[in-house]
């Protein structure tokens, strides 16, 4: 385990051998205006590759231009490549180590460097262009399919060929701690033979995590799958905020549009592959019907990440002898998808389309095989046939599911467990005042226990506001 000056609870997301790359806003004691950082997570602070890069560290990074972390954006240094990230990775954790006197023994560049993630205004991590999600869990598409077709004909005929997706509106993502408003928009009430227009009445979150894209592809020139994982730089959760009855009604012939359209949330820290390695996790197999050739991965390299996904909801109207508890509804893991990060990309590029740095590719929702880890509320009531019990349980102390609102460095969500706990409220689907709070953790069990070192994703936060 490698050892930090800089404090980090044992139960941190945040630990040294994290290091997730974000972007923030700080306002320096005395100075007029905020300033624009880039940097990495480490415990409850932020520390500014800006300052330190400023300060004449994080030189030597190949392939990337001079001044890199001076633009308050990561693009450019996630199209500078893999060589390019770890090289910085590799320089972070040997200046922020407890052995290391070049920050640690100056009280100025300390200053400079190390904010507290309760100080900060997170931001987007870089400037997305563009936004697909697909529909990579078969666990969920089975579901959904069940629903409105039946379970003998869940999956479309094209699902096991290619892994579906549709693209997304970029103008609309907005990073963890930002509140959502209802949507408006075209729906068709039960029983009606016309659509009304007005709020919807079916929102809906969905557990997903997208790949944040880093070297781009040319026009015209395709990515192989056995190239694809060169080309992320690294996880967000995401949470596709979700209109059901509008997305329901407006759908065929060519998909969702205002009903996916008016948010979609990411955590604001990029968790890098190098981080996620010691989680590599298999896929299941491909073989029934078997994939064509520019999508077959060999069985060595069909990887997803051992990652912990959970969801919990803060209602409301809860009562006062329960301020601030959560109910967690669902609880799923990354390896429950049947189609890769690395198929999405060699899919997307396949005719040509050109990929650049910071482009978000969602997973869809990601379900599990149990009724407790399905990825959304339209399956986890049924789309809406049965109620869904929010639950906090209590544990020995201070509640379980407490939330917080810090930036987003560390402060972990408790697990629940206790002695049965307390019913927060009912829903169907999400009312007006619910908070919403996607988490996603590798190892370490929830919070830490044995095995290797807990790596997290912090939180996806948002508060669902009456319509404007």
């Amino acid at each position: 385990m490698l050892e930090s000056f800089v404090t980090v609870a044992p139960d941190s997301d945040f630990p040294l051998e994290n290091l997730p790359w974000g972007a923030w806003e700080w306002h320096e004691p005395g100075a007029s205006a905020p300033s624009l950082h880039v940097g990495v997570a480490l415990g409850e602070h932020c520390v500014s590759a800006t300052a330190l890069q400023a300060a004449g560290h994080l030189q030597d990074l190949p392939g990337a231009p001079a001044g890199v972390f001076s633009h308050g954006r990561l693009n450019e240094f996630m199209g500078a490549g893999a060589p390019a990230w770890r090289a910085a990775r590799q320089q972070l954790q040997r200046l922020l180590s407890a052995g290391e006197g070049a920050v640690r023994d100056s009280r100025e560049l300390r200053q400079r460097a190390l904010h507290p993630a309760s100080a900060v205004r997170m931001l987007l991590p870089a400037a997305v262009g563009d936004y697909t999600d697909f529909y990579a869990s078969r666990q969920h598409a089975t579901n959904v399919g069940s629903m409105f077709r039946g379970p003998a004909n869940a999956l479309q005929p094209n699902w096991l060929h290619l892994p579906v997706g549709y693209h997304g509106r970029a103008s609309s993502i907005v990073p963890s701690g930002v509140d959502v408003f209802r949507p408006r928009g075209q729906l068709l009430p039960a029983g009606a033979a016309a659509p009304v227009f007005g709020p919807s009445a079916q929102v809906d979150f969905e557990l997903e995590v997208a790949a944040v894209i880093g070297p781009g592809n040319a026009l015209g020139a395709p990515i192989p799958l056995a190239a694809a994982w060169e080309h992320v730089f690294g996880l967000v959760l995401l949470n596709d905020w979700s209109a059901r009855d509008i997305q329901k009604w407006e759908y065929v012939p060519l998909g969702p549009f205002n009903g996916k359209n008016w948010a979609t949330q990411i955590s604001p820290w990029v968790v890098t592959l190098d981080a996620l390695e010691p989680f590599r996790a298999a896929l299941p197999p491909q073989d029934e019907p078997e994939v064509l050739p520019y999508l077959r991965e060999e069985a060595a390299h069909r990887r997803s990440y051992d990652v912990d996904l959970a969801v919990d909801i803060v209602p409301a109207a809860g009562s006062p002898d329960t301020p601030g508890l959560a109910a967690t509804v669902t609880r799923s893991n990354l390896k429950n998808l049947y189609w890769s990060f690395a198929q999405m990309v060699a899919h997307h590029t396949a005719g040509g389309c050109n990929l650049r740095p910071g482009d978000l590719l969602g997973s869809g929702t990601i379900s599990g095989d149990t009724p407790g880890s399905r990825g959304c509320l339209l399956e986890l009531t049924w789309a809406g046939r049965d109620e869904l019990e929010l639950r906090a349980e209590r544990g020995a102390g201070a509640g379980v599911g407490e939330t917080g609102t810090g930036a987003g460095a560390g402060a972990p969500g408790k697990e629940a467990a206790g002695d049965g706990g307390v019913v927060l409220g009912r829903r169907t689907y999400l009312e007006d005042g619910d908070t919403v709070t996607l988490r996603g953790w590798c190892g370490g069990g929830p919070p830490a226990g044995g095995g290797a070192r807990r790596i997290g994703f912090g939180r996806c936060e948002g508060k669902l506001l009456p319509c404007r």
